[in-house]
């Protein structure tokens, strides 16, 4: 098994940062986030013992929130690292322990597929009307007086954040190019899983002699995986959150979990406030976008022990389809 044919389905899996994070807890050790990783990957390497070709994405929120409190705590000593370079950081870090642990699973499945890490540079607008509404929380929490601090010295834009504190907000662009495509395509052709546009990509843009210059902003991982699948021409978005399915009325007496929906339901609900900004919102945002132009694709939204099984079983996760 794990033989890839030629009519084989593509499926870009996006995996959130917070998967790699044990118990809720703010901040994990290395040791432990790697450990974590490893639960996820089996359940990928199921889905590639099946003979899908699959590429990965996946969000960073919590590896950049440590690497901005570092940055903090040392910012007497050593350099401000620009939200530019902390993406960077991490999606090499999460790169390396998800290319690692997939490829130590498939050994021992004896599946001989190459594992590849792509740093995913992703092109957005300078002019979007995102660089002046600054909405995406990122970093760790803040007192007042800190964050009254950040806004003198730093110029940052500082927000209450539902009375846990005050965080640093930051622009959050809409993708519109990717700048490895190419390179990602080769590699897929070529029977290689693909690591890429982690974290949503390091928002760029060119000049006007066509160089790549960094934006201090925060890609929606989902949006991005969106678009490359779109790109790729994937089959299926999956998509992996903390919650099995999306809901209606979550959490409340009249919660009704969603199985199968339409383009049309899925817009209708999201517009009437179902699915929160912070959560499930740009998931099924994405899932939308990605399959608006064609009915040959599927979404599916469910939570990482499910990955794989949601792919086989119609009331595992929630589909979203176009008819």
């Amino acid at each position: 098994m794990g033989k890839i044919s030629l009519n084989a389905k593509t499926i870009v899996v996006a995996i959130g940062g917070n998967s790699l994070i044990r118990n809720g807890s703010q901040s994990t050790s290395f040791d432990e986030q790697l450990e974590t990783v490893k639960e996820t990957t089996q359940n990928i390497a199921d889905i590639i013992e099946q003979g899908y070709r699959v590429v990965i994405t996946h969000g960073n929120g919590p590896q950049v929130g440590d690497i901005l409190i570092r940055s903090y705590l040392t910012r007497n000593h050593m350099p401000d690292i620009p939200l530019d370079m902390a993406n960077a950081i991490t999606q090499s870090q999460i790169g390396y322990m998800i290319q690692q642990s997939l490829k130590n699973e498939l050994l021992s499945r004896k599946i001989k597929r190459d594992v590849v890490t792509v740093i995913t540079q992703v092109i957005v607008d300078k002019k979007d009307p995102a660089f002046s509404n600054y909405t995406k929380p990122v970093g760790p929490f803040y007192s007042k007086k800190e964050a009254f601090t950040l806004q003198t010295e730093r110029k940052w834009i500082m927000k209450e954040d539902a009375g846990r504190g005050f965080r640093r907000l930051v622009s959050s662009p809409q993708p519109n190019q990717i700048v490895e495509l190419n390179e990602i395509q080769c590699l897929i052709e070529s029977g290689v899983v693909v690591i890429a546009g982690g974290g949503g990509g390091i928002p760029v843009f060119r000049n006007s002699r066509g160089q790549l210059v960094p934006l201090s902003a925060v890609i929606d991982k989902d949006l991005t995986s969106a678009l490359l699948a779109n790109l790729i021409r994937a089959d299926i978005l999956l998509i992996s959150t903390s919650v099995d399915c999306a809901y209606i009325y979550f959490n409340q007496p009249r919660q009704k979990p969603l199985y199968k929906i339409t383009i049309k339901q899925a817009q209708k609900y999201l517009d009437q406030g179902h699915f929160g900004q912070g959560n499930m919102g740009p998931k099924i945002s994405a899932g939308i976008v990605f399959i608006k132009n064609t009915r040959n694709r599927t979404t599916i939204i469910t939570d990482p022990k499910n990955l794989s099984k949601s792919i086989f079983h119609a009331k595992v996760g929630t589909r979203i389809y176009k008819p």
